[in-house]
Formats: C-alpha cells, structure tokens, sequence
C-alpha cells in the first residue's frame, strides 16, 4: 500500500452548474442550477405534451378510419348521413381535447375567495382546512407577514396571493414532490417578476419581500411538504444513517483534516459546528436551515484557521465538513437537503455564501455515499474489514498475509488488552509509591510543625504571663488583664459619690 496521502480535493469548478452559466450546481438537479434545471424540464414537458398530442392525434385517425371501414364493410343500404357523420366526428375531437387540455391544466377545486380587509384579522377563517390544520408557530408567521407586508402599497395584495396560494395547496397533497416544488417555484418566479416591476429594480428591496413569503408560505406548508410519501425521502435518511453509523472508524488523520482538537478553541468550534448541523432539523423555512450550514461552516472555517494559524483554503473546507456530518450524523439529512432545493428561493441557492456553503453540503453526502478505500488511501482489503468491524485502524496490526484474517484480528485484540493491563499495573504502582512517599513527607512535616511551636512558646519569658490576685475579703479581684489594670493613679481618684436622702 503506497504512504502517499491523497487527501479529498474538489475543483471550484465542480461546484458551478454544468451548463457553464456561472451559477451553483446541485447535485439534486443533476449537477445544473436552479435556472437551467426549470428550463431543461420546461423542455422535457414541452417534448412530453406534444408526444402526448401526437399519440393523441394518431389514435384519432386510427379510430375514423376504422369506423369508416366499418361503414364501409355494413350492407345495409341506409348509410349514416354525412352531416351525422361530420358532427359525431366534430364532437368526439373535442372531446379528446378537452381530455388532453383538462389532462394538462392545474386542478380547479380551489373553493373562490371572498375578499377580506387586509389587517390583523386577515388570517384564515377557522372552517377552512389549513386553519384546521395550522399550529401556533403557523399562526405567528402570518402576524409577522401581515405587520412587514402592511407598509408596503401593494401589502394587501401580495398578503392575498399568498395566501390563497397555500390554501389552494391543500388540495395537491397527491400530487408529487417535483410537482409541488414546480408550483412553489412558479408562484416564486412570477411574484418576483412581478416586484420587480413594481419597485423598478430595487433587488434588495425584493429580496427582503421574497424572504418575508418564502417564511409565511413554508411555515404553513412545512408538514404537508416535508419528506412527503410521494417520495423516497425517508429510505434516503434511513440509508445515510446507516451508512455514516458503519463509518464510525474513519479518523481525522484519514481525510487528512487540518484541524487539531487538543486546542480548547478548535475543540469548541469543533463542538458548535457539530450543533448546527444538527439543530438544521429543528427549522421550518429554508432559509433558516440554509443559515445553519452557513454557520456550521464558518465554525468550520475558524477551526481551521486557528490551528493552521493561516487562513483556511477550500480544499481544507471540504474534508473538515465531511468530518463534521460523520460525527454528527445529523437526523433526517437527505429530506431536509431535497427540502431545500425544492422549496427554498432559487436565487439564494445560485449566489452567495448560503449557495456556496450548500453545494459543499450536498457534495460531502454524495462523497460519503461513495466512500472507498482509495478515498482514505487504504486497500480495498483493510477498507472490508473496518466497514465489517473485523479490524479497526487503531488496533495493532501485525505483518504478513495472516494480519488480514479473522482470528489475526482477535489475537491482536487480545495482546493490545494485556498490553493495556500490564500499563494499568505498573502505573498503579508508581502511584501507590507515590502516595507512601507523600504520607511519609506529611509525618514529617506534622513533626517539623511541632517542634517549631514548641521551641516558640518555651522562649516566651514566664513574667510575661498574668496571674490572678486575690482581695483582702478574700473575694476574687478583677482579673490583671482588665482595661484599667494598667492605670497607676487609680489609687488618687475620689471615692464615689454617695446619694443623699432630704426629708420632706
């Protein structure tokens, strides 16, 4: 096995969209932006319908020209009418049309609207079924939206698209999860365009609008949206867990990881970026679990560059991420990364550092999926027997073809615990000796003490002690030590003043 590190290195140029637009890829799109992904499935729909009123044309002439063979083929003299013939064929097309037409329009059974004054009780009626269905956090996020969207001239406006469009999204639950992100983007795009219009260009100001009703519609839709049935989502969680449980063994040293954990700092970094991957679950809107990647990565960030004292690169970012997700395995990773990229604003996810930092999310799961052993410069033998537990890397490993068996494995296991015993008992006894040594010091140094407090009070003169005296009644007078004891003209003062009595 070679002793040259390969180390997990990813070109910047990987990250980007495949179709050379300067965008962020995503591995959920197939490598391509947000952008390209809508229109290349734009085209594929548009290939679909017309394949689909192709098929339907074809089946329309292959029907008339069995019916007029049919007519042709009966022998009876009474023949149907050209005119019955004309309107039976009219109205069958339309028919098929409509099919097709009904096929491909958006469902209808969105209940109207009555139009409601635009303040605080705005909200939902309680008899609808997303009202039913709202929890409180729901019912804050729509506070919130009223009071932002309440400055603005066209807020009534934009509170009432809003809202009917989650309303109108109760009634798609069937329908798939590329569907209703194609319907969430769709209601993105044209609000957008249309705020665009409206504030001529002010991308900041839009932005701070889009951000505003991707948390109110998100919020309302998140349990209908999240890790839907329709998907596989949840067996994708299931299968990373498991997949990240088996790779417990992988070391820093491993994915060559500029990070030392010894610093208290690094370790804490360590720690909170550990946190926020985590605590990624725990949000509701995209745009709050895309700021938990985003702070997790910049942990990431500090660690490196405090213990390499320079700044970090993007070839350190990524193993140390990878690192990360391995030991946090973070619940529910695969469901709330296609949450993201299917319901978070597609301009957040092209641009920026939130961008940035979750493409290099998405690429350390797919790097862990395909995890092997070249990745960690091991052979494909050792790589087997860490992921079945056989061996582990921080066991002893003898030389020889037979340090690739089984029971090689177990005697090296038993060795190392010997090993580890006979430390234990030799440090046992050093401490023991220690502590015999520290009891023989404190005997010592109780005698020392005493001797010195001894040799103190003997040299103390004995006059200096105060005796007790005696009066001439032979009551005991005031001790020596009293204040006045001292105070030799005492015996001049006046005797005490008697009380005179005065008869009446």
């Amino acid at each position: 096995m070679t002793t040259q590190r390969r180390g997990i290195h990813l070109d910047q140029s990987e990250l980007l969209c495949k179709k050379g637009c300067g965008f962020y890829g995503n591995t959920g799109w197939q490598g391509l932006c947000s952008k390209c992904w809508r229109e290349e499935n734009q085209k594929e729909k548009q290939k679909q319908i017309q394949e689909d009123w192709a098929l339907a044309e074809r089946l329309q002439r292959e029907e008339e020209e069995a019916y007029s063979r049919h007519q042709k083929a009966q022998t009876q003299p009474t023949i149907t009418p050209f005119s019955k013939f004309e309107e039976r064929k009219t109205k069958e097309k339309s028919s098929k049309v409509n099919t097709v037409t009904k096929f491909f329009t958006p469902s209808t059974k969105t209940p109207p609207k009555k139009d409601t004054p635009f303040d605080a009780h705005s909200s939902p009626s309680p008899s609808s079924s997303t009202s039913r269905h709202s929890s409180v956090g729901s019912d804050y996020a729509t506070r919130e939206f009223i009071d932002f969207l309440k400055p603005l001239k066209s807020g009534r406006e934009i509170f009432k698209q809003c809202r009917a469009f989650t309303e109108s999204m109760v009634y798609k639950r069937d329908m798939g999860a590329d569907e209703l992100s194609e319907c969430v983007q769709d209601f993105y795009q044209n609000l957008s365009d249309r705020l665009h219009t409206q504030f001529k260009g002010s991308s900041d100001h839009v932005e701070s609008v889009m951000d505003e009703v991707e948390k109110y519609m998100m919020t309302r839709l998140y349990k209908d949206v999240f890790c839907p049935e329709t998907t596989d989502d949840e067996r994708k969680d299931l299968a990373i867990q498991k997949r990240i449980r088996a790779l417990h063994w992988v070391t820093i040293e491993m994915l060559c990881v500029p990070v030392d954990e010894e610093i208290a700092e690094v370790s804490d970094s360590v720690v909170k970026a550990i946190t926020d991957v985590i605590e990624m679950d725990s949000k509701c809107v995209p745009k709050e679990k895309l700021a938990c990647i985003t702070r997790c990565s910049k942990h990431i960030f500090n660690a490196i560059k405090i213990s390499k004292k320079e700044a970090a690169s993007a070839d350190d970012f990524l193993p140390t991420l990878i690192y990360i997700v391995l030991k946090a395995n973070p619940p529910r990773l695969q469901s709330n990364i296609q949450y993201i990229t299917r319901f978070s604003n597609p301009s957040r996810l092209m641009t920026g550092e939130d961008g940035y930092y979750f493409t290099n999310m998405c690429c350390a799961v797919a790097f862990i999926e395909k995890l092997d052993g070249q990745s960690l410069n091991l052979s494909s033998e050792e790589f087997d027997l860490y992921m079945s537990g056989q061996a582990s890397p921080h066991w002893p490993q003898s030389s020889g073809a037979s340090s690739c068996s089984p029971g090689s494995a177990t005697l090296s296991q038993v060795h190392k615990r010997l090993d580890v015993l006979t430390g234990l008992g030799e440090r046992q006894e050093r401490v023991m000796e220690k502590a015999r040594q520290l009891e023989s010091d404190l005997i010592d140094w109780t005698d020392e003490v005493e001797q010195k407090v001894q040799s103190v009070l003997e040299s103390i003169p004995a006059e200096t002690q105060n005796p007790t005296a005696t009066t001439a009644s032979g009551t005991t007078s005031a001790a020596s030590s009293a204040i006045d004891s001292d105070n030799v003209e005492n015996e001049h003062l006046p005797p005490p003043l008697l009380p005179q009595v005065f008869a009446g």
